[in-house]
């Protein structure tokens, strides 16, 4: 690799959201600051699967059924 050209790349500590830390390597910081996260892969929806709804926000599905309604599907 050229030099100057790329960040340091060096072990970092993550803090989760229920205060267990990990090590990790990063570009970012320091070696050996930590970061504390506001959402982790732990409590997330999108990664535990959780809150899975359908919300009609403004009726659209409803617009969309009463729009159609006449065709028979």
């Amino acid at each position: 690799m050229k030099k100057d050209t790329h960040p340091e790349y060096h072990t970092i500590n993550v803090k989760m959201t229920d205060g267990t830390v990990l090590e990790m390597k990063s570009t970012w910081g320091a070696e050996g600051d930590q970061i504390s996260l506001d959402i982790d892969p732990s409590v997330h929806p999108a990664w535990t699967g959780g809150n899975q709804r359908l919300m009609d926000t403004g009726g659209r599905v409803s617009k969309f059924k009463n729009k159609y309604e006449g065709l028979g599907f």
